[in-house]
């Protein structure tokens, strides 16, 4: 928790989060260069769209980074197990560790992870308690910056006026098709991937009901949501302030409540 580090050593998993970082890094670097700047300059754009991108574009990489760094819950070698919640505890079949009910044995990580909701080969991490948040924001700033992006690729091409004043001799302008043809393909995946990802995530907020749970279908007595949505999204982000529900720089902290209540009452 909080602004430690926490790597996993796959390279499968540094391939992935190096083909996201690189979707990232050329959309950053072609579409301002290729659309907004020369867009700008000619009148056909404000300031404000080029601040709206690369703050998007900013806060995406951050989430992106610190999702993939961020300790997602794993749980220490020696535990200590509070007396008033000794019953909510178990001992893992794997490690032969006692963890909190809901955690899940990663087979990949090699460790447990508290309320594990799954394993993400395109972050390399684990999503679980203490990360959960960092990939919901990850998952939001994606597709909105791949939705822009996707905006400003239509309107280059079949709503602005034609540009003027560019040096075709550059090489991005010569290749300017090829590349926002590669830019609009790339938005168009990641847009699709994101949202139907989104949606499955934020459906199990709702319902306080993990991936693994789902998908092990043993979940009947959890999915029963018995908490108004601002408590379980609270307890995701680790603040009732929704405006903090936004910012990836800040530290997480847990809410007093603890998310096994709504389940053992």
């Amino acid at each position: 928790m909080g602004l430690s580090l926490h790597f996993v050593v796959d390279p499968q998993g540094w391939c992935c989060v190096g083909a996201i970082f690189f979707i990232w890094l050329y959309n950053t670097l072609f579409v301002p260069k290729l659309i907004l700047f020369p867009r700008f300059e000619e009148g056909h754009i404000s300031i404000a769209a080029i601040w709206a991108y690369y703050l998007t574009s900013i806060f995406c990489v951050i989430s992106l980074l610190r999702a993939s760094t961020a300790d997602p819950g794993k749980l220490q070698d020696t535990p200590k197990i509070p007396l008033t919640e000794q019953e909510l505890w178990e001992l893992c079949n794997k490690c032969n560790m006692m963890r909190p009910k809901r955690s899940h044995h990663c087979s990949r990580c090699g460790h447990c992870v508290r309320r594990m909701d799954h394993h993400c080969p395109w972050i390399n991490n684990c999503v679980g308690e203490d990360n959960h948040w960092l990939f919901l924001q990850l998952c939001f700033y994606t597709q909105l910056l791949s939705g822009y992006t996707l905006v400003l690729d239509f309107c280059h091409y079949y709503y602005f006026l034609p540009l003027k004043a560019i040096n075709w001799d550059m090489f991005i302008f010569r290749h300017e098709l090829a590349l926002l043809r590669i830019s609009t393909f790339m938005g168009i995946v990641m847009f699709g991937g994101m949202c139907s990802l989104f949606y499955t995530q934020i459906m199990g907020i709702l319902t306080d009901t993990t991936t693994i749970e789902k998908m092990a279908n043993c979940c009947d007595e959890i999915s029963r949501a018995r908490k108004p949505w601002q408590q379980t999204f609270s307890e995701v982000f680790g603040t009732r302030w929704k405006i903090l529900w936004f910012i990836p720089f800040r530290r997480r902290q847990p809410l007093r409540v603890s998310y096994y209540f709504a389940n053992h009452v």
